[in-house]
């Protein structure tokens, strides 16, 4: 950006935007994110339970001491759908002028395990166990909290049914949809028996969605090392705590709601859960019971039922010698939660950045999610240094620490729902954070792909010198070793995905669901994206959702030293200052245009040599007039951004003749005033950009300002107003993909563009409806219809770029 034309001179604006990120840079720091895991991973903190309410006061209090918030003598804890709770979050955008934290409280339906309820045993012919299995985890001594707080939590599905079921074992591999089909296709029955499945290529849900459609009576799952890469004990690593390899009583606990049908209460969809919310049956949750198990007891089902561990794990159908029998025994009930709300109100008001994590986890949750958290509040660390120093971003952000995501995405759901139309009017994008792993993974609307890049640029790699956190999408663990063949395989091809992603230059994977996202993304229409550290097959085991996801593991094996929570930290702030206080908003809808070329390859590919294909000619085409529309309002972006800055010069440089025109002379001044080497000094020498708000009063001149000659203060106001536009139309692009109709079946799912796997669960599928059509229905007028359909929305996007 260019204010000040004198030569070499940096111009004003780009320095005053890098000296608020050098401040803010300077703020995340491993002994802030070592006391912040420590103190959120000391203790369990399930959705609804008291620990979980008190680490939700916590954050409010965190969030009040860093923003400057006076605490008022009656927390600010309010039921949604009250006029507070309304009001907190609606006035962020009209009359909030200060910094401001709060908690809102739903109340959806959720459950929990009973641990003497849940178990499971092999029957002998006289229908007495021969087997019983336990289901709970060693908790050894070796790591401390996972030992004390070994019974505390029981390993169960949230919301599973209840039920006790017994019959023969078959072996499903993953339960994907290709392996039901192919036990279909060898001639088995699955009517009445218990599937056995590894966690893995799918979201466990899935994995009991499909077993109840083939009318199986149960479910057990559990984790296979051969999916654990090279760190196994086969390979000579000892197992967790006395070494990288999985601890073979680890057990995963996880949600089963149908989360491809809707996430959210499952009582209340579309709506928000108030404590006097209607509420139905939930359409998303299982009528047959489920449970996790560890390996150590799938190895005896495998020896005792299906012929030992090598011949027991194949696909072939074979079933069980005896009869097995599960129960599984959960409470049910509506169940408060907690979702901790700060916001940082802006000079534009009415454009809104919101950033987020949840909170809650299925016991300690180390890594998931109190690696999140710990970054997530170095970022506010880093905004409340800045606000200390006189800091106001040109934008409001919104901070949430979401509560239930666990369950079912509930926190962050139940607010889409409840504040669908405001977010959708104001929202500029959605970022949220996870981290558990070595290698940096990133996901997320194409628009932002440009941002994500240069932001991930600008942060130096967690630990390697002359590399950058971009640099760390290849990073891999240190333990090597043979893989299983299958796992090896599917590894590589998801491999293959991010790499191809990686080596187009900017862009990055799409989104699916797994996280609260979701509901910004796929329902709202709002440009989102993800971001962590993940998993690889080097990498020590991380055990998932298990007692051992804990801050001893997290400090000997996941993150030592806590660099890479910083890094995430330090990119997460930045995409977010950058949305905040760039002129132009950093979204690129250009390259989002080009990437749907890919998604229609990528239909056609899928479906090649199926007949139910439609002609997808004139989507291409349709396509094609999106992106020439696109790259109009490129140039118009640069063009109104040096229009408002050349306007900006004039007003700086002309006299006071007028009261308003003293004030943005005024507010000019300190705008393009040197900034003083002494960041403590930001507030005497800096101010964000103010000119929407301090022209407000102006605006309502603008007639007048048609109607006699042009003087600076009119291009100025003209110049603001054009900017305003254009930004209009980048906020609004990711809508355009929103069709009230939604996703044939999943209707809750409204984005056209990406979705859930209907198959997948977390991952995504582009162009779903269409996808849909032609793979699954196999319904050529469907299909037509789809294309159709995209088709259209794809012009209008067209139209609505248009300058």
């Amino acid at each position: 950006m260019i204010i000040d034309s004198s030569p070499g001179e940096k111009p004003l604006l780009d320095h005053y935007a890098s000296r608020v990120e050098e401040v803010f840079l300077s703020v995340p720091s491993t002994e802030s994110v070592l006391n912040t895991s420590r103190h959120y991973a000391s203790h369990p903190h399930l959705a609804g339970a008291a620990e979980d309410l008190q680490d939700a006061k916590d954050v409010l209090s965190f969030f009040q001491s860093e923003f400057g918030i006076t605490p008022p003598s009656i927390p600010p804890i309010f039921d949604a759908g009250s006029r507070e709770s309304r009001e907190s979050t609606i006035s962020i955008t009209s009359t909030l002028e200060h910094p401001a934290a709060w908690v809102d409280v739903y109340y959806p339906v959720m459950n929990t395990g009973k641990a003497d309820g849940i178990t499971l045993s092999i029957l002998g012919s006289d229908e007495r166990p021969i087997w019983t299995a336990d289901l709970w985890e060693d908790g050894d001594p070796a790591d401390d909290t996972a030992a004390k707080y070994k019974y505390s939590i029981p390993p169960w599905h949230g919301l599973s049914a209840s039920g006790e079921v017994v019959g023969q074992i078959v072996y499903a591999n993953y339960a994907t949809k290709d392996d039901y089909d192919r036990l279909v296709e060898i001639g088995v029955d699955l009517t009445g028996k218990i599937i056995l499945a590894r966690y893995g290529a799918n979201y466990r849900g899935l994995k009991v969605q499909s077993a109840e459609k083939y009318g199986a009576a149960g479910v057990i799952i559990y984790n296979d090392p051969r999916d654990d890469g090279s760190v196994t004990e086969e390979n000579g690593y000892l197992p967790y705590p006395a070494g990288p390899a999985r601890n073979p009583t680890a057990i995963q606990r996880g949600s089963v709601v149908y989360i491809s049908t809707y996430p959210g209460d499952p009582t209340t969809p579309g709506y928000p859960s108030y404590p006097n919310a209607t509420r139905i049956d939930g359409e998303n949750v299982p009528t047959i019971p489920s449970i996790p198990i560890s390996w150590a007891n799938a190895k005896v089902l495998f020896e005792q039922e299906l012929g030992g561990i090598d011949e027991g794990r194949k696909l072939n159908g074979r079933l069980g010698t005896h009869l097995v029998k599960m129960s599984n025994d959960v409470d049910t009930n509506v169940t408060p939660i907690w979702n901790t709300m700060a916001a940082v109100p802006g000079h534009i008001k009415d454009e809104v950045v919101i950033l987020g994590c949840h909170r809650d986890a299925w016991v300690l949750g180390a890594g998931d999610p109190v690696s999140g958290t710990a970054s997530l509040l170095e970022v506010v660390r880093g905004f409340g240094a800045l606000v200390r120093r006189g800091w106001k971003p040109l934008r409001t952000i919104l901070i949430a620490s979401w509560d239930a995501e666990e369950a079912a995405l509930i926190g962050s759901t139940e607010f889409g729902e409840d504040f669908a139309d405001w977010l959708q009017a104001h929202a500029v994008a959605y970022i949220n954070v996870a981290v558990s792993g070595s290698r940096w993974s990133i996901a997320g609307s194409p628009s932002l792909a440009h941002l994500i890049k240069r932001s991930a640029q600008d942060i130096p790699h967690p630990t390697e010198v002359g590399k950058t956190l971009w640099d760390a999408q290849h990073d891999h663990g240190p333990y090597t070793g043979a893989q299983d063949a299958e796992f090896a395989e599917m590894w590589a091809q998801k491999n293959k995905i991010t790499e191809k992603a990686i080596q187009s230059s900017v862009a990055i994977s799409p989104l699916g669901s797994g996280s609260d996202f979701t509901v910004f993304l796929q329902r709202l229409g709002i440009a989102s994206a993800d971001q962590g550290f993940a998993n690889t097959p080097t990498d020590a085991r991380y055990h998932y959702h298990s007692i051992y996801d804990s801050l001893t593991w997290q400090e000997m094996y996941g993150d030592p030293g806590y660099q890479r929570h910083v890094a995430i930290a330090k990119s997460l702030g930045l995409i977010v200052l950058r949305l905040a206080d760039s002129i132009i908003l950093p979204l690129n809808t250009t390259q989002y245009a080009l990437e749907l070329d890919s998604y229609v390859d990528l239909v056609e590919e899928s479906a090649a040599g199926i007949d139910t294909l439609p002609n997808l000619d004139k989507l291409r085409r349709g396509i094609s007039k999106l992106q020439s529309s696109s790259l109009k309002l490129d140039a118009e972006k640069a063009d109104a951004e040096k229009v408002f800055l050349k306007a900006l010069r004039k007003v700086a440089r002309g006299p006071p003749h007028h009261l308003v025109i003293y004030r943005i002379r005024t507010w000019i001044e300190r705008l393009l005033g040197r900034p003083s080497p002494d960041t403590s000094r930001l507030r005497r020498r800096l101010a964000t950009l103010d000119v929407w708000s301090k022209t407000r009063d102006v605006e309502q001149l603008e007639g007048l300002c048609k109607r006699k000659h042009r003087d600076p203060i009119c291009d100025l106001i003209n110049a603001a107003v054009r900017v305003k536009k254009v930004n209009q139309k980048l906020r609004l692009f990711e809508q355009g993909f929103i069709e009230e109709g939604g996703i044939k079946d999943r209707e809750w799912y409204r984005h056209l563009g990406v979705a859930p796997g209907k198959y997948l669960g977390y991952g995504a599928t582009t162009l779903p409806a269409l996808t849909e059509a032609v793979l699954y229905e196999r319904n050529m007028t469907l299909a037509e219809f789809e294309a159709h359909r995209l088709n259209k929305l794809i012009r209008q996007l067209a139209k609505n770029l248009k300058t």
